[in-house]
């Protein structure tokens, strides 16, 4: 249940507990750097960005928010990472990648690979391509908000993911909450438009400000909402 909290917002739950206000974008005085449009979570791996996105999904949807994609996900075995699953926001699962000895047949045809883990495009592909075209819905009259964590190596050997993606930024059909990784060793092209973007704002997860910025993050994205609905 909603209750106005002071200033205008509207408290709701947040899945582990507590609550998180949700405030209403202003109409005037924003800001060079409120005039974004999507929102982007980065930081090192394991500083708990999917679980950001997680939190941020609950409050959202909550809230009345419609959110759609997907994120990816650890699979272990014998507490030993083996690969990741992609999932999306309805509950679909399929295999992203794993390791060169949990792959199976995967192992002796797959093209892609990611330092030990072999990536299966395919499955990638059939299960998240069909979820852009949801986007731009004539149909939908709210904005949605549409989770893509995360566009890095992995998901990057697919060149109609990249231009669904590309598609989505320019377009006025979602807000795109989303990961990319850190800078490290060669630039990923994608990652780096995103990261070089003036409608793009970015937070950088760190140990220190992980467990107090989901306020932050959903007032930003549902500020973007809202400018996308002008």
């Amino acid at each position: 249940m909603k209750q106005t909290a002071k200033g205008g917002g509207a408290l709701v739950a947040c899945s582990g507990g507590g609550q998180v206000t949700v405030r209403c974008a202003q109409a005037h005085g924003r800001s060079d750097r409120e005039m974004a449009r999507h929102v982007f979570l980065t930081g090192p791996p394991g500083i708990g960005k999917t679980t950001l996105i997680h939190k941020t999904i609950d409050v959202l949807k909550s809230s009345g928010v419609p959110v759609d994609g997907f994120y990816t996900e650890e699979v272990r075995k014998d507490r030993r990472r083996i690969g990741f699953d992609v999932v999306t926001v309805s509950g679909k699962r399929g295999p992203l990648s794993r390791t060169s000895n949990d792959s199976g047949a995967l192992n002796y045809r797959c093209e892609y690979r990611v330092g030990q883990y072999a990536v299966d495009l395919p499955s990638f592909e059939c299960l998240v391509l069909p979820l852009f075209r949801k986007v731009n819905d004539r149909n939908d009259t709210e904005k949605k908000v549409y989770v893509i964590d995360e566009i890095g190596k992995m998901e990057l050997f697919s060149e109609p993911f990249i231009q669904c993606v590309r598609q989505v930024l320019d377009g006025s059909g979602a807000t795109i909450l989303g990961t990319i990784p850190i800078p490290k060793g060669k630039p990923l092209g994608l990652v780096e438009e995103i990261r070089n973007r003036k409608d793009v704002k970015i937070f950088n997860i760190t140990k220190d400000n992980r467990n107090n910025v989901v306020e932050e993050i959903v007032t930003s994205v549902q500020d973007c909402r809202e400018l996308k609905g002008n």
